[in-house]
């Protein structure tokens, strides 16, 4: 018959590396946020050739789904997704330049009107966060105007700095939760003040 108290040891032991694992992987990544921050340019490149990569294999999946379920009503609607997720992974890994181009561009506009419709919806609404959205607002418009007001010479550093930023906080978020799940695991395990059973 097992033993539950050394059981549970080898499966906090367990769950502590995993922890550690998590934690190795943020700090993976936050190295990499910062590499890339340094160089935008190499940063952006890869995040073009990856999302090319991403759209050329969710393609062929989505193709072979396709392939799989073909008496079925969407068969051609599906075949269609995949031929164009395809048809774009391939012009973006052939032409990852011009699609960073086409897609700071694309991010410029999402930014002039998403901080205009802030803008104007906080000015006209006046809720409770007011001062908020009119700060959102503005910031959003005045990075659209910057990034539409250097294009396309902003499509070199703009995406990559963004993916840099993301690889960056997404690893800062691995680590803490990583040190926070081995912390509390480590309190379970040995805890400071062992419970009295008789009180």
């Amino acid at each position: 018959m097992a033993d539950p108290v050394t059981d549970s040891a080898w499966d906090g032991r367990r769950l502590s590396r995993s922890f550690g694992w998590l934690a190795l992987l943020g700090a993976i990544l936050v190295i990499g946020g910062l590499v890339g921050l340094v160089y935008t340019a190499a940063a952006t490149l890869t995040s073009m050739l990856l999302f090319g990569w991403l759209l050329l294999i969710g393609g062929l999946v989505g193709l072979l789904q396709a392939v799989q379920s073909r008496g079925s009503s969407f068969f051609w609607l599906a075949v269609v997704v995949a031929a164009l997720n395809i048809a774009a992974g391939v012009v973006v890994i052939r032409h990852p330049e011009g699609s960073a181009e086409a897609l700071t561009m694309f991010a410029a506009l999402l930014f002039l009107t998403g901080g205009l419709f802030r803008l104007v919806g906080s000015v006209v609404v006046r809720g409770p966060q007011f001062g908020w959205t009119l700060v959102q607002g503005a910031f959003g418009l005045l990075l659209g105007i910057l990034v539409l007001g250097n294009w396309p010479e902003s499509s070199r550093y703009v995406l990559g700095t963004f993916f840099s930023l993301a690889l960056l906080f997404d690893g800062l978020g691995l680590i803490a939760v990583g040190l926070g799940g081995r912390r509390v695991i480590g309190m379970v395990e040995r805890p400071d003040k062992p419970i009295n059973p008789e009180r």
